[in-house]
């Protein structure tokens, strides 16, 4: 525990001392939500706009912080050297990879907090009327979405290439899976697209816990999904990732 707890605050102070992952990774979805919640009016499902968008972009940050800041953060340490040399220290692989997931779920919880907090000040968006089974969602969705990022960082080959690859993977899933705003007009070949999705399946929790308090038990079959999701993303990880640069 000891070796975890030094390595996660040396995980912290490492990103927030950089100024492109506090940017990208923890500024943008709450950026993007005070846009989004400033241009988007009326009601969707007896709800304000601006409800459904604090839930929307709850998922969205799951997936662009524990999915997108991991995978590009653990490629960008691989080609640079650094987990190559991690090897060749006492602390062991597991906890640094341990303490990595856990720093950017920390990160990814105070997002979530600050997001709910701006949906109410600014936009009067209502708070969690079961904010427990909201964390419960928000905490197996980020370890799934962690796994996910983890699997698709063993398959990046080039540092270059890490925040494209990331980019491309969340931004159309964000748009088919409803997270920047509902998706009722979308024809019905995308509609059937979203369904297979990770990120569908999660902002259908968070609508459903958030806006329609229901428990986190209620949404069961959503999280299974997003929970296969990460299973799958790591047996990946277990098959592909590897500790040395693939560049060179």
């Amino acid at each position: 525990m000891r070796l975890f707890v030094h390595q996660f605050r040396s995980d912290q102070l490492v990103f927030w001392r950089s100024r492109e992952a506090a940017v990208f990774v923890f500024l943008f979805p709450l950026l993007l939500f005070i846009l989004l919640a400033t241009v988007y009016e009326g009601d969707y499902k007896g709800h304000p706009l601006s409800d459904y968008l604090v839930a929307g972009l709850l998922g969205y940050g799951t997936a662009n912080t524990a999915f997108g800041g991991l995978a590009i953060t653990l490629v960008l340490r691989r080609e640079q050297g650094v987990l190559k040399r991690v090897r060749a220290t006492p602390l062991p692989p597991a906890i640094y990879l341990a303490a990595g997931v856990g720093s950017i779920l920390a990160v990814f919880a105070l997002q979530a907090v600050l997001l709910v907090l701006l949906g109410r000040v600014l936009f009067d968006a209502e708070l969690p009327a079961r904010p427990l089974s909201l964390a419960a969602a928000l905490a197996v969705a980020g370890v799934a979405f962690a796994a996910l990022g983890t699997a698709v960082a063993s398959l990046i080959r080039s540092a270059e290439g890490a925040s494209a690859v990331v980019n491309v993977a969340i931004l159309p899933m964000t748009f088919l899976s409803g997270g920047f705003g509902p998706t009722r007009h979308y024809p019905d070949v995308l509609r059937a697209i979203s369904e297979v999705l990770p990120l569908k399946h999660l902002i259908d929790a968070m609508t459903g816990i958030y806006l329609d308090r229901e428990p986190v038990w209620e949404q069961g079959w959503a999280l299974l999904v997003v929970l296969a999701w990460g299973a799958a993303g790591a047996l990946v990880a277990l098959r592909r990732f590897r500790w040395e640069p693939r560049e060179g």
